[in-house]
């Protein structure tokens, strides 16, 4: 259920919706309906649950979630603040392009001896990092890297009992990793399992736990099976055990749930935290609780539809956390956790300050190539997004807007050619989904002038992200933020896997013909 309420924080008036448990009983799956994939949850010294998630290339990277009750949600801050792995992750002008790339698969763990918060993830499949804090909100800082072609793929941290750190990773060949005593570095690596002894050629999404002794290892074979291993040592042999395989989803329409989490709460049970592929919204998280059997590994606790339950019984009572949509005025002087850039951005490009001005920083006809283009994902089955944008300061060729951004794209914008300004709608920007090279750089699919003297308009995206729906995204703009008309056709939004992601709100400003030229955004709201 869906509560409209106002709430001022951290500088940003937000009018928002924020989800409670259905009759302060049970809850509904996904936990948040948002692409937030690739969960690492864990404990944190607040006694609060941390999730971290991927996000590939969108920067800052690596974003980190906070509950107290497993199932409302708040965005708290990126371990990443900048994509440092090489020259495509700044979309400079001689055309590198870093989709698909960076942060994915990682963990995040907190850990009590030096009072510190480490990430740990292989990025580009080369090269493992490591990102530290004192707090999840940062300043968050790179440590350490494990070296060329040492990759820790699909990693999960295991601080033990006696302070000792280990990473699982790998795929078809798992290993276990001990670091040094400061977590910086790797002393000893042994291979621990092989998928083919589950008669599959690779496992992923590997994660670490002792529970009462005993070591587990949770993964996944890529599809929808999940698998649990247990030993008396981290180094094996292990045991193991499927803990899903193929089951019914909770979201009409998506896959089958596996890969994730288990999380203990203080009461002494046990979730499992997944996710449902679940595109065009992306990939969403989703509980469920288990249970413990007499051979020592965990059991999955069905719902009523035999499968992964659209409700289970709250784990803890639920406690409100600061809304994941809403109305932001930019009236602070940097940008909240709810917000990602395509790729980092050119930071002398743009500023906030009572609205967010965005200069243009690329030269460009491809939109995939256009720098400082800000990101919000999109929550909920029909999201709608909507910007204020004044475009007084557009240069001639300039062209700014709000897009439904993924692998095949459509936006609403100003066009400004001249002294002509044009209300457009475009449609099927398109990057290949597997390398990102740009296919299709879209056309206009119709026009309005704008209104002689007018230099400030509405602009609105909205969309039916079910997979099982009808995927139809349209364009409105308006002159008074009241009334709004459909500009174009309906837009089909694209349910292909292989991007990873799911749709998000682009706002973006480019150049045609030169830079110079800026607009400023008054607000944007996410609904």
């Amino acid at each position: 259920m869906f509560l409209s309420s106002l709430l001022a924080v951290s500088g940003l008036v937000l009018a928002f919706t924020t989800a409670v448990a259905q009759q302060n009983t049970t809850f509904t799956n996904p936990v948040i309906y948002g692409d937030y994939p690739d969960n690492d949850v864990s404990v944190g010294p607040d006694g609060a649950f941390y999730f971290s998630s991927s996000n590939f290339h969108y920067s800052p990277g690596a974003p980190i979630l906070r509950s107290w009750d497993l199932v409302n949600w708040e965005p708290v801050g990126h371990s990443i603040p900048r994509l440092n792995f090489g020259a495509g992750y700044d979309l400079p002008s001689t055309g590198e392009r870093a989709y698909r790339g960076g942060t994915w698969a990682s963990s995040l763990r907190y850990r009590k001896s030096d009072k510190t918060w480490y990430w740990i993830g292989c990025v580009n499949f080369w090269q493992t990092w490591v990102f530290t804090a004192s707090s999840p909100e940062g300043p968050w800082s790179n440590r350490a890297n494990f070296g060329q072609n040492n990759c820790f793929y699909d990693n999960g941290i295991l601080v033990d009992d006696d302070d000792t750190m280990y990473v699982v990773y790998g795929n078809g060949q798992v290993k276990v990793s001990q670091l040094a005593a400061d977590g910086l570095s790797v002393v000893k690596t042994q291979d621990v399992f092989n998928a083919t002894v589950v008669g599959v050629d690779t496992v992923e999404g590997n994660r670490m736990y002792k529970i009462n002794g005993t070591y587990y290892v949770l993964n996944d074979r890529p599809g929808g099976t999940t698998f649990i291993w247990k030993s008396n040592s981290p180094w094996g042999p292990y045991e193991v055990k499927e803990l899903v395989k193929d089951i019914k989803p909770p979201v009409e329409g998506g896959g089958s749930p596996h890969q994730g989490s288990l999380i203990q709460t203080a009461d002494g049970n046990w979730y499992f935290m997944s996710f449902t592929w679940a595109f065009p919204s992306g990939r969403l998280p989703v509980l469920a609780p288990i249970t413990w059997g007499a051979d020592g590994f965990p059991v999955f606790v069905n719902g009523d539809n035999g499968g992964w339950g659209k409700t289970y019984p709250l784990p803890l009572p639920a406690k409100a956390v600061k809304p994941i949509t809403g109305t932001y005025r930019f009236e602070g002087l940097s940008l909240g956790p709810t917000f990602e850039w395509n790729h980092n951005p050119d930071t002398t490009k743009f500023s906030v300050n009572n609205g967010l001005t965005l200069q243009t920083a690329s030269n460009t006809t491809d939109l995939y190539s256009a720098r400082n283009t800000l990101t919000h994902r999109t929550f909920g089955e029909y999201p709608v997004g909507t910007i204020e944008l004044d475009f007084a300061s557009m240069a001639d060729g300039d062209r700014a807007g709000l897009a439904a951004f993924r692998d095949r794209s459509a936006y609403i914008g100003i066009h400004r050619e001249g002294a002509k300004y044009s209300i457009v709608a475009a449609q099927n920007m398109t990057i290949d989904e597997f390398n990102g090279t740009t296919i299709d750089t879209g056309r206009i699919v119709d026009t309005a002038r704008v209104r002689e003297g007018v230099r400030k308009i509405w602009l609105r995206t909205t969309m039916d992200a079910r997979p099982d729906g009808s995927r139809d995204a349209k364009s409105f703009y308006s002159y008074d933020g009241k009334k709004f008309v459909q500009l174009g056709p309906t837009f089909e939004l694209y349910n292909g896997w292989a991007f990873f992601l799911g749709y998000r709100f682009g706002i973006f400003n480019f150049a045609t013909k030169g830079l110079g030229g800026s607009v400023k955004i008054n607000a944007f709201t996410s609904a």
